[in-house]
């Protein structure tokens, strides 16, 4: 509605008739005339206090205003001139009678009567270093100046506004205190960097605004969003709100502390990924509050063992009916579930309750919507303005230009907001491959090599270089992890010996092929054995966590039991053995909603998650065996410890290709191991032959086919005793029974149960 008021046609009316009642009166310079047309760039220049010879002059434009005064350093009401014709308001006198920051009262057209200071009468804020740093791309921490800020200048409380848009010649806020009129608080610039900044006092917590931007070249108007702003109004309105950063009282001192002494390889890392628009929702069909989502999410955590949650976007998007990967506000927390404090109280109740927290963060790309970065000040500011370099076809959204400083600042400052203003412990980054490539998704002679002739994008492969460097320095024991679908070689390798410099990779290629082999039917899996063993030759190069993410369970690749071939039994005993195999591979776990008890139907953004499917026994088994999992792993360390180094693996058969049968040994660093044996067919082996690493007793740590999961309870409940025989390469072995498309994991026994 405010934006129909922002447009060229109407200021022009509007002045012309001004205009013909100045001619009558008077001639006004070209500043006053630049103000009045909302043109000028250096507002304070002309308004505010000013001295001309001995003489003080206040000037202010005001319009929709009767009268107006000015409040002396001994509380009289001095009274401003208006000038002839005009909204232009001027005092003056003795400089000495007017306090530095001074008071005004005034009379509006509907007769009321107000008060407050002049926003002209502030000195600039914001320091020649930070600009200077934000031109260089190297201040980290942009957000702290640009955007909506409360402060308080001399004991006066207001809101101090600042935004990047170099191509503008005039840039105002507007919002719900100015009527959404441009005219009355410009911006003042701050020189060829591109800065604007104004401080207006009186402006409450909770406040709308936007920007309003007329670009220097073509005089058009347009009203955007702040690109930095960290709350704005609940879908479909758009707008900014001012809001208090500072208001929240952590409580996860102890988790932090411990965070910073992080080491991923030692560590069991399990993710919960969700979408919180569908995980849950009120009776009404409502989203949650981000506070109710917290104590709900964390007593299922605690139940079902997960290491960690990652929240699909939360940034702020427009749409309900989406994922979230559309960003528009890199530093909103989405208004549709709560304030900003209502997701720190999330994050620190899962601290509390040491449950990390990671973020999907969308680098990548942003969407078209006129009211958000797109040509921010009318030109390709955030973005390219070449679409072969610019665009992204398929999706329909924009490419940043991690070329310019100023946006490289913007999405590193983005990084670090969530870090450490949230106290985020990883992102998650989205679509890396596509920033890496300029030829991605492209049709021949759509895209523009590099510099050498090659497809790589070198500014953005120094971009997430430089990313990675800083908030790894800033915010130790972080984790940075890449959804990057080609062979790009060290991704998570630090970038000092020629990496990306993330901490972790998800293994696509392991998650398609392991898709491909356990869709088939067993009858069929023999002429397909080697897509559970080609990972390994490449399990090591990188950091990997193995996915079974939102991705897989959508765009009708259908729900993860859909995906299992064969009867009901069967279709869930190949799902539990599809988990246990996922959780004894090297690499850490990540699991979708849903998954882990089964979830029948696609996922969709739209609806919340089938919970009543826990009503019937084989969900509850997989939510069983799925807990149970992530307990084990979380509990014996020759299952984490070394996930990415091949000295905690060894084949014991990758070849029984016939059976269909794997059979491995997951070590620890202490000599603590796991032997796991996986029959991908629904045909018990009997008497089954297995070599093992040690004599003495084991014991069946884990079995999916146990009825407590839903199983036919086939296995070796009793335990079993090694033979002084060697077999697969080991000096011992052992005669085991082998489910029905079941995994079974030994360890050796302990204590009594020898």
């Amino acid at each position: 509605m405010f934006a129909t008021r922002a447009v060229k046609g109407y200021y022009d009316s509007l002045m012309e008739t001004m205009k013909q009642e100045i001619g009558k009166n008077m001639r006004l310079n070209d500043d006053l005339q630049r103000i009045i047309h909302a043109k000028h760039h250096d507002p304070l220049a002309v308004l505010g206090r000013h001295q001309e010879g001995s003489e003080t002059v206040i000037t202010l434009f005001r319009p929709l205003i009767r009268e107006i005064s000015v409040e002396s350093s001994e509380g009289a009401a001095l009274p401003f001139t208006r000038i002839e014709g005009t909204d232009f308001f001027q005092w003056r006198g003795n400089g000495a009678l007017i306090p530095r920051q001074y008071r005004l009262t005034w009379v509006n057209d509907h007769g009321e009567r107000l008060s407050g200071y002049d926003p002209y009468a502030f000195p600039i804020q914001i320091k020649e270093f930070d600009l200077h740093l934000f031109g260089e791309g190297r201040h980290y921490h942009s957000y702290r100046f640009l955007g909506a800020h409360l402060k308080n200048i001399d004991g006066v409380e207001g809101v101090h506004f600042a935004t990047w848009a170099p191509n503008a010649e005039r840039v105002s806020v507007v919002g719900d205190f100015n009527g959404w009129d441009g005219r009355i608080h410009p911006l003042q610039s701050r020189g060829g960097g591109g800065i604007w900044e104004l401080f207006i006092p009186g402006i409450a917590i909770g406040s709308l605004y936007k920007f309003e931007l007329r670009n220097r070249n073509s005089g058009a108007v347009a009203v955007k969003i702040d690109p930095y702003g960290r709350q704005f109004e609940q879908r479909p309105l758009t707008s900014s709100r001012i809001n208090d950063p500072y208001s929240y009282h952590w409580n996860d001192g102890a988790w932090m502390e411990q965070r910073r002494h992080f080491q991923l390889q030692n560590e069991p890392i399990s993710v919960y990924e969700l979408h919180l628009g569908s995980w849950q929702l009120d009776p009404d069909h409502h989203f949650l509050n981000y506070r109710e989502i917290g104590e709900r999410l964390v007593a299922y955590m605690k139940k079902m063992h997960f290491t960690h949650i990652e929240l699909l976007p939360i940034t702020e998007h427009p749409l309900d009916l989406s994922w979230g990967y559309q960003t528009t506000g890199y530093f909103a927390a989405s208004s549709r579930f709560g304030t900003p404090d209502d997701l720190r109280y999330l994050i620190d109740l899962c601290h509390q309750n040491d449950i990390g927290v990671l973020l999907d963060w969308v680098p990548a790309h942003f969407p078209k919507d006129e009211f958000a970065l797109a040509r921010f000040d009318g030109s390709a500011l955030y973005e390219h303005e070449d679409p072969r370099k610019g665009e992204h076809r398929d999706w329909g959204t924009l490419i940043f230009n991690y070329g310019r400083n100023e946006v490289r600042n913007f999405l590193i400052s983005s990084a670090i907001y969530w870090l450490e203003e949230f106290h985020i412990d990883g992102l998650r980054v989205d679509a890396v491959a596509s920033m890496l490539y300029l030829d991605y998704s492209r049709e021949p002679g759509d895209w523009i090599p590099n510099e050498h002739g090659g497809n790589e994008n070198l500014e953005a492969v120094a971009f997430i270089r430089h990313l990675n460097t800083v908030v790894h320095e800033l915010f130790p024991g972080i984790l940075m992890v890449a959804e990057e679908s080609t062979s790009w070689p060290m991704v998570s390798k630090p970038v000092d010996s020629g990496g990306l410099g993330f901490t972790m990779k998800w293994n696509m290629g392991w998650m398609n092929d392991t898709l491909h082999y356990i869709q088939k039917d067993p009858v069929h899996r023999q002429h397909h054995h080697t897509d559970l063993t080609f990972g390994l030759l490449y399990a090591f190069s990188e950091n990997f966590i193995l996915p079974f993410s939102h991705d897989e369970v959508v765009h009708l690749k259908r729900s993860m039991i859909q995906k299992m071939p064969g009867d009901e039994w069967q279709r869930y005993a190949n799902l539990r053995l599809l988990y246990s195999y996922m959780y004894t591979m090297c690499g850490k776990k990540l699991l979708f909603m849903g998954c882990e008890f089964a979830q029948s139907g696609e996922w969709s953004c739209n609806k919340p998650l089938d919970w009543w499917l826990l009503d019937f026994a084989p969900h509850q088994g997989v939510q069983r065996l799925v807990s149970e999992l992530n307990q084990i792993y979380r509990t014996v360390p020759a299952l984490y410890q070394y996930d990415f180094d091949g000295n905690g693996f060894q084949w014991l058969d990758c070849n029984d290709a016939s059976y269909s049968l794997l059979s491995f040994i997951r070590k620890g660093r202490e000599g603590d191991h796991v032997v796991v044996i996986l029959n991908f067919t629904p045909v018990p082996r009997k008497g089954y032959r297995i070599g093992l690493p040690n004599g003495g007793r084991y014991r069946e740590l884990f079995n999916s086919d146990s009825e407590y999961y839903g199983g036919s309870n086939i296995g070796n409940a009793l335990g079993i005793t090694a033979e002084d025989k060697p077999w697969m390469d080991q000096s011992w072995s052992a005669l085991i029974d082998l489910p029905p498309l079941a995994a079974v994991f030994l360890t050796p026994a302990s204590g009594s149960e020898k």
